[in-house]
């Protein structure tokens, strides 16, 4: 598959082919709904945490008599129908929603969402991407110029590139990552993705030879 490449300055270059094994992939829905959804799992952090009759404080005196009082029996204020006591089938934190995917799953998806990119037209190339020091300013007007615009993208490092990095992180509608680090989730979660070339390989060597 052959794809239209640009500058930084967002003028067309010669196409570039490529690698059918990675962009040239079948969709499969299925596929990539349980691989997005695993991951979806395996980010969520559980916050929400309540304590049961056994974890909250005090109670360890029956508040009065079983009997002769006229008032209802009780025998510990930790019962949840007192006011800070316990929590009744209450969420807490050892709550596990991690979700096993096998690793050929996992590439199988990205390789399936890459080559839906590519043929939507949804996938930029850059011949190389140089910003000097760290101008959001001019990180910001390359994207402009590009098909992207101002819309979500995921620009594809090839390395740490800590200047490009901290350029894109105060521009809203961009986020980055390493090549190596490219998942099924961050590729569904962006409309468009900026590849210079040196990231198309790293793809290919870290992926398809995995």
């Amino acid at each position: 598959m052959k794809v239209q490449a640009y500058s930084q300055e967002g003028k067309k270059l010669e196409e570039v082919a490529l690698p059918s094994a990675v962009f040239d992939i079948p969709w499969n829905a299925d596929l990539v709904h349980q691989v997005v959804v695993s991951q979806q799992s395996n980010r969520r952090v559980v916050r929400a945490n309540t304590k049961g009759r056994g974890e909250v404080r005090g109670g360890g005196k029956k508040p009065w008599a079983q009997k002769h009082t006229g008032r209802a029996r009780h025998g510990s204020i930790r019962s949840p129908l007192w006011k800070g006591g316990g929590v009744t089938f209450g969420p807490t934190k050892e709550r596990v929603f991690t979700k096993k995917i096998n690793k050929k799953m996992r590439i199988g998806a990205l390789f399936a969402l890459l080559s839906a990119k590519a043929r939507e037209n949804a996938l930029v190339v850059l011949d190389t991407l140089e910003v000097a020091g760290r101008k959001t300013k001019t990180l910001k007007g390359m994207f402009t110029k590009l098909p992207s615009d101002t819309r979500p993208t995921l620009l594809v490092l090839p390395s740490m590139e800590r200047n490009l990095i901290s350029a894109a992180s105060n521009i809203p509608f961009v986020q980055t990552i390493q090549a190596k680090d490219l998942n099924a989730l961050d590729v569904a979660t962006y409309q468009y993705l900026v590849l210079p070339q040196k990231s198309i390989e790293v793809i290919e060597k870290t992926f398809h030879k995995a």
